[in-house]
C-alpha cells in the first residue's frame, strides 16, 4: 500500500495556509515534503505495523518534549532513531490542531536545518 492521499491533502493545504515555499518528493517509500529544498515532514506506510505515519523532522532540541505527544515514536529505519526526525502515528495527528502542531515544529526546525549534499549524477 502507497502512503495516504488524504494525509497528503491535509499537509498541502496547511502549508499552502502557511505560505511555505514546499514540493514533494517521493522517497523511503513514501512521499517527503520539501520545504526550502530540505526534508521537513513526510508520509509513510509502515507495512510491519500497518498504519500511516507522519515523518516529523523537528530538530534534536524538541524530541524531549515531542515524545511526551500522544502517538510520537523515535523514527526508526534501521535499527537506530534518525535523531532529530519522529514518527507519529494517526492517533498524534487525527485532529487538524494536532496536524498542526507537528507541522508548525517541523517548519520552525527548517532554516536551522542543513541541507543534504547534492549527488553526482
Amino acid at each position: 500500500m502507497a502512503y495516504n492521499e488524504f494525509i497528503a491533502d491535509r499537509i498541502r493545504q496547511r502549508f499552502r495556509e502557511k505560505k511555505a515555499n514546499f514540493y514533494e518528493k517521493k522517497m523511503m517509500g513514501g512521499l517527503c515534503f520539501m520545504v526550502n529544498d530540505k526534508m521537513c515532514c513526510g508520509i509513510h506506510f509502515d507495512k510491519k505495523k500497518e498504519m500511516d505515519l507522519l515523518m516529523a523532522r523537528i530538530g534534536p532540541d524538541a524530541i524531549d518534549e515531542a515524545m511526551k505527544k500522544e502517538g510520537c515514536l523515535p523514527m526508526d529505519f534501521t535499527g537506530r532513531p534518525m535523531k532529530g526526525f519522529v514518527f507519529v502515528t494517526a492517533d498524534g495527528f487525527d485532529l487538524d490542531q494536532d496536524l498542526e502542531y507537528w507541522l508548525q515544529l517541523c517548519l520552525d526546525f527548517n532554516p536551522l536545518a542543513k541541507r543534504s549534499k547534492k549527488r553526482k549524477s
